[in-house]
């Protein structure tokens, strides 16, 4: 065991004593059963959508997450473009932490389903990291604060409806489990497993400079380049502020966080499938995401406007 640990480290480029943190064998395991064409694209009110929850509460369960009211599903209606009302459920579960202040960490489950493609025969669009990658993440890290109990309370959250104009996290902030002003942060993950230049960018940290030193003591010591970034409001569509989950946080003046990768070739293309993801750099980005959840964790005043400046 201990040399077969040795191998699957090197063959990912981490160390084989780091393989405890983050069980690589899951987290490849969860993204590549997300991204497969059971679950025909995880498009939001569809059957494959529905087999998508399925598999993620069946590992809520299993991870040990508590539930809200006896249960993990939060079902709510919303209008998509096409004018078809329909039923959006966001997942979600949390670990009690020695504070009732909650961090909030999410990443949405659904993309775009299926569609025809000029690109491509394959007419299954299956997101593997637009945002399986981001889910599995997700899994990974309730995993790890499951068997190391945090200081805050640990909110997990499977947003559905982001691609339909970030519909489920619209839902969850008008209705959410715990107070607005409970929420000390939210870590939100969204593509994180696709990129050529070992890149993740951190999306926040000019609105919310208090973190930034957290961020860089994890950059220091990362084998990928964590890089501040995509988040000043004169970018135009490089600015990130706006494009995923995050925001309904932001629109509420909580504080966050968002990791993902610049846009690829594969971005919303049939072509997103787990053989084209780049496995070694996904494994070391939910790492140094693991990382910043534990800095945060374990340094973050409760108070979240104790020295905090928020900058536009």
């Amino acid at each position: 065991m201990k040399w077969y640990c040795f191998f699957l480290g090197m063959m990912l480029g981490v160390p084989a004593f780091s393989q405890k943190v983050v069980d690589s064998s899951a987290l490849m395991k969860d993204v590549q059963k997300l991204s497969s064409d059971q679950f025909e694209g995880r498009k939001a009110g569809t059957r494959g959508s529905r087999l998508a929850q399925f598999y993620i509460i069946d590992r809520f369960k299993k991870i040990g997450l508590k539930p809200f009211h006896d249960t993990y599903e939060y079902p709510f209606f919303f209008q998509p473009r096409d004018g078809k009302r329909t039923m959006g459920t966001n997942l979600y579960g949390y670990i009690p932490g020695q504070l009732k202040t909650v961090i909030v960490v999410s990443a949405h489950y659904d993309h775009l389903g299926i569609k025809s493609s000029s690109e491509s025969q394959d007419s299954v669009f299956n997101g593997a990291d637009d945002n399986a990658s981001g889910v599995g993440g997700l899994l990974a890290l309730a995993q790890y604060f499951k068997e190391h109990p945090p200081r805050y309370t640990l909110l997990f959250v499977a947003f559905d409806a982001e691609e339909a104009g970030l519909q489920g996290a619209k839902a969850f902030m008008k209705m959410p489990p715990v107070p607005a002003g409970q929420m000390r942060l939210n870590i939100n993950m969204d593509m994180i497993s696709h990129n050529d230049k070992n890149e993740l960018y951190v999306c926040g940290t000019r609105q919310f400079p208090d973190l930034k030193k957290y961020i860089d003591q994890v950059a220091a010591g990362s084998s990928i380049k964590l890089i501040a970034g995509h988040d000043n409001p004169d970018q135009g569509h490089d600015n990130w502020i706006n494009q995923s989950d995050h925001y309904e946080f932001y629109q509420q003046k909580v504080p966050f966080l968002y990791f993902g990768v610049e846009d690829h070739p594969d971005y919303h293309k049939a072509s997103d499938e787990f053989q084209t993801i780049n496995k070694s750099f996904y494994y070391k980005a939910v790492q140094t995401i693991l990382d910043v959840v534990k800095k945060m964790d374990s340094d973050l005043p409760e108070n979240r406007f104790s020295g905090a400046r928020i900058m536009n």
